[in-house]
């Protein structure tokens, strides 16, 4: 599946004012469909189908919002239930009770409600909303999927600066990645966003610190101009609510750049990539560290390293990162130190290396642990070099499907 996005120009504020109807009844309809699996015992996602013809007959204006798009809020109300349930299943501490939405931002059409002209310029939404016919803006590569692909989804989405369409195409990207033989075991940290087990990091450009002097700024203006109790509140207000919400999607759109090209050179330049999978919703209970650790995305980056890692046929793997740091990488001693400690010293070996390094060497042994390889670094004292051996010391080279397995890019 891949999901391209082209932004919706030349609308009249009307045809706008339609797209924003159409969202809140898509919101609606998904609304009270959790509303009737609350009251309702032993609702699957047939009879929340079937809620979605009682709803148009009822209410005139869900009427106007094409039958596929009820049913793929329908299909999101259910995607919250089935979730809830298998998170009962597995006894998880937090279930995440399905909850009704307030400020719903997209609605969702499948094969009908919508038309792409011939030469994919513009598109008209077809149902009752009467939206109209928008231009579409995006880039050459958007606009080759829309002649060659099959489109399985439009979904047009509200932003702070406008409104875009999404578009699901029936398709899987695939590419012929370029083998290296390297391998790179990343810690990820606020001081350096990654170090490497080679004593290489990355500083991370902290766009949250960089925007946050104007963040305030608006902050304050949008709160001077808030009136308390009074609906709606003023021009005004709205006006500077969506000039502080631009500000927080440069951020938001920095952040993910970023993070793709950062995933796309470490996953190009290498072809085993072995990171910690920190678990960030603990990590951000910290409220000292809350902040930068949210401005980090660390979350992100793995997600796009996962990504290229598919798309180029490269090992990606995710480790526990528990003692991580704490345990020596050259004798498996291990070492209590504080955050604050940012050296490593063994007092069985007597090595002495940066804590960071330390880190990604035994993220990367755990790594190629799962892989099946065993990972030998040098002792300390004399000049690093690895080998890779398998579980019986050979070394053959194999293809799958014509192409060198991993073991044999390794070796």
């Amino acid at each position: 599946m891949i999901v391209r996005e082209a932004k919706l120009l030349n609308g009249t504020k009307q045809q706008y004012l339609a797209l924003d109807d159409a969202i809140r009844t898509a919101q609606f309809i998904r609304n009270k469909a959790i509303r009737y699996w609350m009251d309702n015992q032993g609702v699957g996602k047939a009879d929340l189908y079937a809620l979605c013809k009682d709803l148009a007959k009822e209410f005139p204006f869900a009427n106007k919002l094409n039958s596929a798009a009820r049913q793929a809020s329908a299909e999101r109300a259910w995607a919250s239930i089935s979730s809830f349930y298998s998170r009962c299943k597995k006894k998880e501490q937090k279930k995440g009770y399905p909850k009704f939405k307030k400020h719903c931002r997209s609605v969702e059409y499948k094969v009908s409600g919508w038309k792409l002209s011939s030469d994919c310029m513009t598109i008209a939404f077809t149902d009752g909303f009467n939206s109209g016919t928008f231009s579409l803006y995006c880039n050459k590569e958007t606009r080759e999927d829309l002649l060659r692909f099959k489109i399985n989804r439009v979904r047009v989405v509200r932003r702070a600066d406008g409104y875009y369409a999404q578009f699901c195409f029936d398709a899987d990207r695939k590419e012929q990645g370029e083998y290296t033989g390297n391998v790179l075991g990343l810690d990820l940290g606020l001081k350096y966003f990654y170090s490497d087990q080679n004593d290489n990091a990355v500083i991370y450009p902290q766009y949250l610190r960089q925007s946050e002097k104007r963040l305030k700024k608006q902050q304050r203006r949008l709160g001077k101009k808030f009136v308390k109790r009074a609906k709606p509140q003023s021009n005004n207000y709205h006006k500077a609510r969506i000039r502080l919400g631009k500000i927080h999607l440069k951020i938001q759109r920095q952040r993910k750049d970023w993070a793709i090209k950062t995933a796309r050179c470490v996953v190009a330049s290498n072809d085993v990539i072995v990171y910690e999978d920190l678990k960030v919703s603990n990590l951000v209970k910290n409220h000292h560290l809350a902040k930068s650790i949210s401005d980090a995305s660390w979350y992100q980056f793995t997600q796009w390293l996962d990504y290229y890692g598919k798309i180029w046929d490269k090992a990606v793997v995710a480790v526990s990162p528990h003692y991580t740091s704490q345990d020596c990488s050259n004798c498996g001693t291990r070492v209590k130190k504080s955050l604050s400690t940012r050296t490593h010293s063994c007092p069985h070996c007597k090595i002495e290396i940066c804590r960071d390094t330390n880190a990604a060497l035994n993220i990367l042994k755990k790594g190629m642990g799962i892989l099946g390889i065993e990972w030998q670094n040098s002792t300390f004292g004399q000049k690093e070099s690895a080998s890779f051996e398998g579980k019986r010391g050979e070394k053959t080279a194999s293809t799958i499907d014509g192409q060198p397995d991993l073991a044999s890019r390794l070796l």
